[in-house]
C-alpha cells in the first residue's frame, strides 16, 4: 500500500457552495478508498442556517471551531461556540444557526464513510 492512499492534502477535498454557507468534505468513502468514517469542514455565515435535516446511517460530532451558533437537536436548542462539540445521533433531526457577527467554521465527523443526509425542508444541501 502506498502511503499516499492513507493522506488527504490541505488542497484535497470536494467543495459543496450553498446559499447558506459551504461545506468541504474532505475525506469520504469515495474520496479515500476504505475510509469508514467522513470528515469534513462546515461554514455557515452570520444569521445563516442548515436546513433541517437527519442522517439515516451515522451518527455526527460538530466541532465549533470559530464563531457561535444555536443548534436545534430534536426539540432542543442549544448554544455553542468556539471549543464546544454536539453528539448528533442517527436519525435525529437538526440544523445549525450563526449568531452573532462573525461565521461558524466547525468540523463535522459521521460515523461513516457513506454519509446519507435527508433534507427535511427541501430547501438545498444539507
Amino acid at each position: 500500500m502506498s502511503p499516499d492512499s492513507f493522506v488527504s492534502r490541505a488542497e484535497d477535498g470536494e467543495r459543496v457552495s450553498t446559499s447558506w454557507g459551504e461545506l468541504n468534505w474532505k475525506i469520504t468513502g469515495k474520496s479515500m478508498t476504505g475510509a469508514e468514517m467522513t470528515f469534513g469542514t462546515c461554514l455557515i455565515h452570520p444569521g445563516q442556517r442548515n436546513p433541517l435535516h437527519s442522517h439515516p446511517n451515522c451518527e455526527e460530532f460538530l466541532y465549533v471551531v470559530s464563531g457561535t451558533c444555536e443548534h436545534r437537536l430534536g426539540e432542543d436548542v442549544v448554544m455553542l461556540g468556539a471549543g464546544d462539540i454536539i453528539r448528533i445521533p442517527q436519525d435525529v433531526r437538526h440544523w445549525a444557526r450563526a449568531v452573532g457577527s462573525e461565521p461558524v467554521f466547525a468540523l463535522i465527523m459521521f460515523s461513516t464513510g457513506q454519509r446519507r443526509a435527508v433534507d427535511h425542508e427541501g430547501s438545498g444541501v444539507a
